[in-house]
Formats: structure tokens, C-alpha cells, sequence
């Protein structure tokens, strides 16, 4: 028994593990943007970091092939990048009125 892939198999695999790791590298942009806009805090966000992991994980489930591997190496990037864009956000955080005056 002979086991081929067709070259549409994996050119489909290929391009939805490039759009999972597209789309996963936008999460810092993400954080700083609502942060920004003052959708949320940096401080809610370090609040809601356990239920941040395991989101991450679940979304490399569900954007990655079922194996074990591919989602563990796109939801520890995952994780890393949300700390990252976590940092940053302190930098752009709205400020209240009333903090200015």
C-alpha cells in the first residue's frame, strides 16, 4: 500500500497552518488596539490570563490539523505574543479625564 498526498491536499494543509500563524501573529495588535480604544485594561487582561491560555489552545485546536504538535506550536506563540502585546499596552492605555486635569 502506497500512500500519496495530491498536491491540492497539501497545498490546502499548507495554507491553513500560514493563515492559523497569519492570524495568530495579529494578537498583540489586537491587545494594544482595545486597549487603545478603551475596550479594556491591561490589568482586566492579566485578571483573565488563565482563561487567555486555555482560549489560545482552543484556537490552535480548532485552526490547526488534529494532531497534538501543531497545536502546541501555535498556541505557545499564541500565549508569548498576547504577553508581548500585554506589555505594550500599558504604553497606550486611554487615560480618564479626570486623570488629566
Amino acid at each position: 500500500v502506497e500512500f500519496a498526498t495530491d498536491i491540492s491536499s497539501y497545498l490546502d494543509f499548507v495554507l491553513a497552518l500560514f493563515m492559523a500563524f497569519g492570524i495568530a501573529f495579529e494578537v498583540p495588535v489586537a491587545i494594544i488596539l482595545l486597549c487603545w480604544t478603551g475596550a479594556t485594561t491591561p490589568q482586566d487582561l492579566k485578571e483573565k490570563r488563565p482563561y487567555i491560555i486555555v482560549a489560545a489552545f482552543v484556537v490552535g485546536m480548532l485552526l490547526t490539523p488534529p494532531d497534538m504538535i501543531s497545536q502546541t506550536l501555535l498556541a505557545i506563540p499564541m500565549c508569548l505574543l498576547f504577553e508581548v502585546g500585554l506589555f505594550f499596552a500599558r504604553f497606550y492605555t486611554r487615560k480618564d479625564e479626570e486623570e488629566e486635569e
